[in-house]
């Protein structure tokens, strides 16, 4: 199988205008969207790169799914329902700070998991799928579970499932059930890739040792720590424990995608036979250019590859 297969929510996103204050941008972002972007960049022209979400029926829908097709992704993965849209967010900067706005009610992606039989159809056949925690908190307890069920399917038909727990504690309704729902994603993932600092704030790890057992507990076969500036923590069944430093950065200009680009390089590097040592190096080498731009996606990255 060489089909990789990310799934949540892309919003639409109303960013400033960099030289006309009082003007807004308008761009598209989601944070599993971004992992597909930057996997599509790393994989082989022989795999196929889908992102799987709901949208309606409505113009800006059909904008969004056309963006998706331009970015080299596919969207035989897409579903449309009637009467929804997608839901949008507005960032505004204070000085330095930014900070955001959301219009998510009546974004289709909150019914990704109210058809079990499109989930089976979409997930059939992927050697990797990939969601995360904004993946799990859009949705409706009951919706999560449905989500989760197909995904342990996929998992037992040979997918490899990949959880990037990635928190919005504003997005659940509780403490409680953001962590609850953090293991419920974990229990039918392969692969979860935790950051520390959410660990910690979740709950209140003193060691990233601490995280990597709990989510072994849950029946991952891998758990890779992001951990900023810090050495991530690895482990694997295969290859025991690993630790790798990312590079140093001069400076920081956006850290928006770093988590969402270090689970691209990481995923594309394992479906691809690297060891975990090799693929956390990768991950974090790609994190380390990404922060250095602009926005969530970082084109540049690989035009300067291509070109030396």
């Amino acid at each position: 199988m060489t089909r990789f297969l990310t799934l949540g929510e892309i919003m639409v996103e109303m960013a400033p205008a960099p030289d006309s204050p009082g003007l807004f941008r308008l761009g598209y972002a989601g944070d599993t969207f971004n992992t597909a972007w930057y996997a599509r960049r790393l994989l082989p022209a022989s795999w196929t790169v889908s992102y799987g979400t709901v949208i309606g029926d409505d113009p800006m829908s059909t904008d969004l799914a056309q963006f998706i097709e331009r970015q080299g992704v596919a969207t035989d993965t897409l579903r449309r329902i009637p009467d929804r849209t997608v839901g949008l967010y507005m960032i505004q900067t204070r000085e330095g700070e930014r900070s955001f706005s959301y219009w998510r009610g009546q974004a289709a992606a909150r019914t990704l998991a109210d058809d079990p039989d499109w989930l089976d159809s979409i997930f059939a056949n992927r050697a990797v799928i990939q969601f995360s925690g904004i993946t799990l908190a859009i949705l409706a307890p009951e919706a999560r579970k449905s989500l989760c069920a197909a995904l342990a399917r996929a998992r037992a038909a040979g997918s490899h499932i990949a959880f990037d727990t990635n928190l919005r504690p504003l997005l659940w309704d509780s403490a409680e059930a953001m962590r609850s729902g953090l293991l419920q994603g974990a229990a039918v993932s392969d692969t979860v890739l935790p950051s520390f600092d959410e660990e910690q704030l979740a709950f209140q790890d003193a060691t990233p040792e601490e995280t990597v057992q709990r989510y072994r507990a849950a029946g991952a076969s891998c758990v890779v720590i992001k951990n900023g500036e810090a050495p991530c923590h690895g482990w694997s069944q295969t290859d025991g424990t690993v630790t790798c430093t990312p590079p140093d950065v001069a400076r920081v200009v956006d850290s928006t995608a770093a988590g969402d680009s270090f689970g691209a390089g990481f995923l594309a590097a394992r479906a691809t036979g690297a060891s975990l040592g090799t693929a956390m190096t990768r991950a974090a080498q790609l994190a380390a250019e990404v922060i250095q731009h602009p926005g969530a996606l970082a084109p540049q990255i690989f035009e300067i590859g291509e070109s030396s």
